[in-house]
Formats: structure tokens, sequence, C-alpha cells
């Protein structure tokens, strides 16, 4: 399900109640676990986490003005993805 939100705060607070526990603590696992200088923000609907233009000046290759995508969180019709694009290369 694709959201419209403008922050990761405001698509948390969007999510059906059943859903907000386990994205909140997929959201935190992620935080402790995402390398320094990597940011979160909204992308494609979903929470995305992305490799900054200071580790990765090339960004993303279908347009490099934006970051290279890292992980993407969404809450799904009927379950929670993670999508995780770790191997670019």
């Amino acid at each position: 399900m694709t959201s419209t939100a403008a922050s990761a705060q405001e698509y948390l607070d969007s999510l059906p109640a059943d859903r907000k526990s386990a994205m909140s603590q997929l959201r935190d696992t992620i935080f402790k676990n995402l390398p320094e200088g990597f940011s979160e923000g909204m992308a494609y609907g979903m929470l995305g986490y992305a490799v900054p233009h200071s580790y990765y000046p090339a960004g993303y290759h279908c347009d490099p003005k934006q970051p290279l995508p890292f992980v993407s969180l969404a809450s799904q019709k009927n379950f929670i993805a993670l999508y995780h694009m770790g191997l670019t290369a």
C-alpha cells in the first residue's frame, strides 16, 4: 500500500493499530544497526534508508541526484515488507 506521508512519523501514525508496534520495532532495529551517516526518509511511499552521497557520490543509477537506496520498510496489504538493496554494485 503506497503512502502519501511526508515523513517517517506521519507514515507510522497513519498505520492501522495492529501494524504500528511491529513497524516501530523494525524501525528501531534498523536505526540501531544502520551505518553512521545513512539517512531515513520517505521513498516510493515507504520508509527508506539511503547511502548518502558523501559515501557514494554516484548516487542512484536511475537518478544520480537521489542517494543510493539501501533498505525500505513498508506495511503492505497483507504483510510487512523489508526490501534490502545492499547488493548494489
